[in-house]
């Protein structure tokens, strides 16, 4: 017997707003039932886990312990300015002059997330 991932819990201070945010990121619709002042919003990805975010009092004071890691469609440097432009924020920058590695981006809240290299930017594809 195994387990299957259902969600991806987020702690935030704005489960609506910050579901709205992660909703255009990966371009996938909120919970049809979801609103402005819902305590638990949920945004529902084609495949995979539904993230879900709760709204907590306490704030985010450390290195998250487990983050998100994206692989865009387009490439990695195309959708960091994507991302940058609809409120993420700049963390750190670990490209390397081959093309490897990933961009730190921070959600509205500051929850870290990776960026990653596209298929397109990735030469042995």
């Amino acid at each position: 017997m195994v387990s299957l991932l259902q969600h991806v819990a987020i702690d935030c201070a704005d489960a609506y707003a910050l579901s709205l945010f992660w909703s255009s990121v990966t371009d996938s619709p909120t919970h049809p039932e979801d609103g402005p002042g819902a305590e638990e919003t949920q945004v529902l990805l084609a495949e995979g886990p539904v993230l879900h975010f709760n709204q907590v009092p306490e704030t985010k004071t450390i290195k998250n312990r487990i983050h998100l890691c994206l692989r865009p469609e387009t490439s990695r440097d195309q959708e960091v300015d994507r991302l940058l432009g609809i409120g993420a924020t700049f963390v750190a920058d670990h490209r390397n002059p081959d093309g490897s590695g990933w961009v730190i981006l921070a959600d509205p809240e500051g929850n870290e997330f990776c960026v990653l290299r596209s298929d397109s930017d990735r030469p042995d594809l």
